[in-house]
Protein backbone atom coordinates (compact mmCIF):
# COMPACT_ATOMS: atom_id res chain seq x y z
CA UNK A 1 0.00 0.00 0.00
CA UNK A 2 1.32 3.45 -0.87
CA UNK A 3 2.96 5.38 1.96
CA UNK A 4 0.82 8.48 1.47
CA UNK A 5 -2.24 6.34 2.03
CA UNK A 6 -4.18 9.21 3.64
CA UNK A 7 -4.39 10.79 0.18
CA UNK A 8 -5.69 7.59 -1.44
CA UNK A 9 -8.81 8.41 -3.45
CA UNK A 10 -11.97 6.37 -3.86
CA UNK A 11 -15.59 6.70 -4.85
CA UNK A 12 -18.39 6.62 -2.29
CA UNK A 13 -22.06 7.56 -2.34
CA UNK A 14 -22.99 8.07 1.30
CA UNK A 15 -21.78 8.32 4.89
CA UNK A 16 -24.26 7.29 7.58
CA UNK A 17 -23.74 8.12 11.25
CA UNK A 18 -25.14 6.54 14.42
CA UNK A 19 -25.70 3.05 13.02
CA UNK A 20 -26.21 0.31 15.59
CA UNK A 21 -26.77 -2.69 13.27
CA UNK A 22 -23.51 -2.94 11.35
CA UNK A 23 -21.00 -4.13 13.91
CA UNK A 24 -20.67 -3.59 17.67
CA UNK A 25 -21.54 -0.26 19.27
CA UNK A 26 -22.38 3.02 17.54
CA UNK A 27 -20.78 3.18 14.12
CA UNK A 28 -20.28 5.37 11.08
CA UNK A 29 -20.86 3.54 7.79
CA UNK A 30 -19.09 4.55 4.60
CA UNK A 31 -20.91 3.28 1.50
CA UNK A 32 -18.58 2.58 -1.43
CA UNK A 33 -19.53 2.47 -5.09
CA UNK A 34 -19.28 -0.76 -7.05
CA UNK A 35 -20.39 -4.38 -6.68
CA UNK A 36 -19.70 -7.61 -8.56
CA UNK A 37 -23.14 -9.11 -7.79
CA UNK A 38 -26.55 -8.06 -9.06
CA UNK A 39 -28.87 -9.35 -6.36
CA UNK A 40 -32.51 -9.03 -7.37
CA UNK A 41 -33.45 -7.62 -3.96
CA UNK A 42 -30.54 -5.19 -3.55
CA UNK A 43 -31.71 -2.24 -1.42
CA UNK A 44 -28.85 -0.02 -2.65
CA UNK A 45 -29.04 -0.31 -6.46
CA UNK A 46 -27.19 3.00 -6.71
CA UNK A 47 -24.17 1.18 -5.27
CA UNK A 48 -23.85 -1.44 -7.99
CA UNK A 49 -22.10 0.59 -10.68
CA UNK A 50 -18.78 2.30 -10.01
CA UNK A 51 -19.95 5.16 -12.25
CA UNK A 52 -21.40 8.41 -10.94
CA UNK A 53 -25.14 8.32 -11.64
CA UNK A 54 -28.18 10.58 -11.61
CA UNK A 55 -31.23 9.44 -9.65
CA UNK A 56 -34.67 11.04 -9.60
CA UNK A 57 -35.55 11.45 -5.93
CA UNK A 58 -39.00 12.86 -5.24
CA UNK A 59 -38.96 14.80 -8.48
CA UNK A 60 -35.47 16.20 -7.97
CA UNK A 61 -32.35 14.95 -9.72
CA UNK A 62 -29.63 13.81 -7.34
CA UNK A 63 -26.02 12.97 -8.19
CA UNK A 64 -25.05 9.59 -6.77
CA UNK A 65 -21.37 9.07 -6.10
CA UNK A 66 -18.37 11.33 -5.59
CA UNK A 67 -14.62 10.99 -5.32
CA UNK A 68 -12.89 11.75 -2.06
CA UNK A 69 -9.79 10.90 -0.03
CA UNK A 70 -9.15 8.80 3.02
CA UNK A 71 -8.19 11.96 4.89
CA UNK A 72 -11.51 13.66 4.17
CA UNK A 73 -13.58 10.64 5.17
CA UNK A 74 -11.68 10.04 8.40
CA UNK A 75 -12.15 13.71 9.28
CA UNK A 76 -15.91 13.05 9.21
CA UNK A 77 -15.68 9.70 10.99
CA UNK A 78 -13.73 10.96 14.01
CA UNK A 79 -16.30 13.67 14.75
CA UNK A 80 -18.13 11.00 16.74
CA UNK A 81 -15.19 9.70 18.79
CA UNK A 82 -17.00 10.11 22.15
CA UNK A 83 -19.77 7.77 20.96
CA UNK A 84 -17.28 5.16 19.76
CA UNK A 85 -15.41 5.21 23.04
CA UNK A 86 -18.55 4.76 25.14
CA UNK A 87 -20.10 2.03 22.97
CA UNK A 88 -17.12 0.19 21.50
CA UNK A 89 -18.17 1.34 18.04
CA UNK A 90 -16.21 2.65 15.10
CA UNK A 91 -16.02 2.49 11.31
CA UNK A 92 -17.86 0.09 9.00
CA UNK A 93 -17.37 -0.13 5.24
CA UNK A 94 -20.37 -1.14 3.17
CA UNK A 95 -21.67 -0.62 -0.35
CA UNK A 96 -21.87 -2.01 -2.82
CA UNK A 97 -18.87 -4.18 -2.14
CA UNK A 98 -15.77 -2.61 -0.61
CA UNK A 99 -13.53 -5.22 -2.27
CA UNK A 100 -14.20 -3.53 -5.63
CA UNK A 101 -11.96 -0.72 -4.28
CA UNK A 102 -9.54 -2.77 -2.17
CA UNK A 103 -6.65 -0.32 -1.83
CA UNK A 104 -8.97 2.52 -0.85
CA UNK A 105 -10.83 0.27 1.60
CA UNK A 106 -7.62 -0.97 3.18
CA UNK A 107 -6.38 2.62 3.53
CA UNK A 108 -9.62 3.69 5.23
CA UNK A 109 -9.40 0.82 7.70
CA UNK A 110 -5.71 1.49 8.31
CA UNK A 111 -6.33 5.18 9.03
CA UNK A 112 -9.11 4.37 11.49
CA UNK A 113 -7.13 1.64 13.24
CA UNK A 114 -3.57 2.99 13.32
CA UNK A 115 -4.35 6.66 13.93
CA UNK A 116 -7.38 6.44 16.23
CA UNK A 117 -7.62 2.86 17.47
CA UNK A 118 -11.17 2.52 16.18
CA UNK A 119 -13.08 -0.73 15.91
CA UNK A 120 -13.28 -1.60 12.21
CA UNK A 121 -15.75 -3.72 10.25
CA UNK A 122 -16.77 -4.49 6.68
CA UNK A 123 -20.03 -5.78 5.25
CA UNK A 124 -18.92 -7.92 2.33
CA UNK A 125 -19.67 -10.99 0.25
CA UNK A 126 -15.93 -11.78 -0.08
CA UNK A 127 -16.57 -12.37 -3.79
CA UNK A 128 -13.03 -11.54 -4.90
CA UNK A 129 -9.66 -13.28 -5.17
CA UNK A 130 -8.45 -14.05 -1.67
CA UNK A 131 -5.31 -11.96 -2.19
CA UNK A 132 -7.68 -8.99 -2.49
CA UNK A 133 -9.51 -9.92 0.71
CA UNK A 134 -6.17 -10.23 2.53
CA UNK A 135 -5.36 -6.57 1.91
CA UNK A 136 -8.01 -5.59 4.47
CA UNK A 137 -7.35 -8.14 7.19
CA UNK A 138 -4.41 -6.46 9.01
CA UNK A 139 -6.65 -3.50 9.88
CA UNK A 140 -9.97 -5.32 10.34
CA UNK A 141 -11.72 -6.40 13.54
CA UNK A 142 -15.07 -7.67 12.21
CA UNK A 143 -15.84 -9.32 8.89
CA UNK A 144 -19.64 -9.33 8.47
CA UNK A 145 -19.96 -11.76 5.58
CA UNK A 146 -23.08 -12.31 3.50
CA UNK A 147 -23.78 -15.92 2.59
CA UNK A 148 -26.97 -15.98 0.59
CA UNK A 149 -27.33 -19.63 -0.45
CA UNK A 150 -25.42 -22.90 -0.56
CA UNK A 151 -26.78 -23.97 -3.96
CA UNK A 152 -24.59 -22.55 -6.78
CA UNK A 153 -27.27 -22.55 -9.48
CA UNK A 154 -29.89 -20.79 -7.40
CA UNK A 155 -27.27 -18.32 -6.19
CA UNK A 156 -26.35 -17.52 -9.79
CA UNK A 157 -29.98 -17.17 -10.87
CA UNK A 158 -30.69 -14.52 -8.22
CA UNK A 159 -27.33 -12.71 -7.99
CA UNK A 160 -25.65 -13.18 -11.38
CA UNK A 161 -22.79 -15.32 -10.07
CA UNK A 162 -22.39 -18.71 -8.46
CA UNK A 163 -21.14 -19.03 -4.89
CA UNK A 164 -18.01 -21.18 -5.27
CA UNK A 165 -15.55 -18.36 -4.59
CA UNK A 166 -17.66 -16.99 -1.74
CA UNK A 167 -17.85 -20.31 0.10
CA UNK A 168 -14.15 -21.02 -0.44
CA UNK A 169 -13.22 -17.59 0.92
CA UNK A 170 -15.50 -18.13 3.93
CA UNK A 171 -13.36 -21.12 4.89
CA UNK A 172 -10.19 -19.04 4.62
CA UNK A 173 -11.69 -16.13 6.55
CA UNK A 174 -12.75 -18.49 9.33
CA UNK A 175 -9.04 -19.19 9.72
CA UNK A 176 -7.65 -15.67 9.19
CA UNK A 177 -10.23 -13.06 10.28
CA UNK A 178 -10.25 -11.80 13.86
CA UNK A 179 -14.04 -12.10 14.04
CA UNK A 180 -16.23 -13.61 11.31
CA UNK A 181 -20.01 -13.18 11.49
CA UNK A 182 -22.24 -14.77 8.86
CA UNK A 183 -25.22 -12.71 7.71
CA UNK A 184 -28.07 -14.13 5.64
CA UNK A 185 -30.56 -11.93 3.80
CA UNK A 186 -33.80 -13.91 4.08
CA UNK A 187 -35.45 -13.56 0.68
CA UNK A 188 -38.86 -15.10 -0.14
CA UNK A 189 -38.74 -17.30 -3.28
CA UNK A 190 -34.94 -17.52 -2.92
CA UNK A 191 -33.79 -18.89 0.43
CA UNK A 192 -36.61 -18.63 2.99
CA UNK A 193 -37.38 -22.32 3.51
CA UNK A 194 -36.23 -24.11 6.68
CA UNK A 195 -34.15 -26.47 4.55
CA UNK A 196 -32.27 -23.64 2.84
CA UNK A 197 -31.57 -21.72 6.04
CA UNK A 198 -30.49 -24.94 7.77
CA UNK A 199 -28.04 -25.63 4.95
CA UNK A 200 -26.47 -22.18 5.33
CA UNK A 201 -26.36 -22.50 9.12
CA UNK A 202 -24.71 -25.91 8.91
CA UNK A 203 -22.08 -24.52 6.58
CA UNK A 204 -21.44 -21.59 8.94
CA UNK A 205 -21.16 -23.93 11.94
CA UNK A 206 -18.75 -26.18 10.01
CA UNK A 207 -16.30 -23.29 9.68
CA UNK A 208 -15.32 -23.82 13.29
CA UNK A 209 -14.64 -20.25 14.41
CA UNK A 210 -18.03 -18.71 13.57
CA UNK A 211 -20.27 -18.16 16.58
CA UNK A 212 -22.87 -15.71 15.28
CA UNK A 213 -25.35 -15.88 12.43
CA UNK A 214 -27.65 -12.96 11.61
CA UNK A 215 -30.89 -13.42 9.68
CA UNK A 216 -31.74 -10.18 7.84
CA UNK A 217 -35.40 -10.08 6.74
CA UNK A 218 -36.06 -8.95 3.17
CA UNK A 219 -37.64 -5.51 2.81
CA UNK A 220 -38.76 -3.34 -0.08
CA UNK A 221 -37.22 -0.05 1.09
CA UNK A 222 -35.04 0.20 -2.00
CA UNK A 223 -37.94 0.01 -4.46
CA UNK A 224 -38.18 3.78 -5.03
CA UNK A 225 -34.49 3.89 -5.88
CA UNK A 226 -35.05 1.55 -8.83
CA UNK A 227 -37.82 3.85 -10.05
CA UNK A 228 -35.53 6.85 -9.64
CA UNK A 229 -32.76 5.15 -11.60
CA UNK A 230 -35.13 3.96 -14.32
CA UNK A 231 -34.51 0.30 -13.56
CA UNK A 232 -36.80 -2.68 -13.10
CA UNK A 233 -37.15 -4.02 -9.55
CA UNK A 234 -36.16 -7.69 -9.67
CA UNK A 235 -38.43 -8.97 -6.88
CA UNK A 236 -41.73 -7.86 -8.38
CA UNK A 237 -44.51 -7.91 -5.77
CA UNK A 238 -42.82 -10.34 -3.37
CA UNK A 239 -43.66 -9.43 0.24
CA UNK A 240 -41.31 -9.55 3.25
CA UNK A 241 -41.38 -12.63 5.53
CA UNK A 242 -43.61 -12.26 8.58
CA UNK A 243 -42.48 -12.54 12.21
CA UNK A 244 -43.73 -16.12 12.51
CA UNK A 245 -41.68 -17.25 9.52
CA UNK A 246 -38.58 -15.52 10.87
CA UNK A 247 -39.03 -17.15 14.28
CA UNK A 248 -39.23 -20.59 12.65
CA UNK A 249 -36.10 -19.96 10.62
CA UNK A 250 -34.27 -18.68 13.70
CA UNK A 251 -35.11 -21.88 15.55
CA UNK A 252 -33.90 -24.01 12.65
CA UNK A 253 -30.58 -22.15 12.48
CA UNK A 254 -30.10 -22.37 16.25
CA UNK A 255 -30.28 -26.17 16.02
CA UNK A 256 -26.70 -26.03 14.68
CA UNK A 257 -25.43 -24.53 17.92
CA UNK A 258 -24.86 -21.03 16.53
CA UNK A 259 -25.97 -17.86 18.28
CA UNK A 260 -28.67 -16.56 15.94
CA UNK A 261 -30.31 -13.17 15.87
CA UNK A 262 -32.85 -11.54 13.60
CA UNK A 263 -31.42 -8.32 12.20
CA UNK A 264 -27.84 -7.07 12.14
Amino acid sequence: MQENYMEQTGRIFDIQKFSTHDGPGIRTIVFLKGCVLRCRWCCNPESQSTKIEIMNQNGKLKTIGYDTTVREIIKTVVQDMPYYRRSGGGLTLSGGECLVQPDFSASLLRAAKENYGLSTAVESTACAPYETVQKLLPYLDWYLMDIKHTDPEKHKAFTGRDNALILENAKKLARDAKNLVIRVPVIPTFNDTPEEILSIARFAASLGTVRQLHLLPYHRLGYDKYVGLGREYGMGDVLPPDARKMAILKGVAESTGLEVQIGG
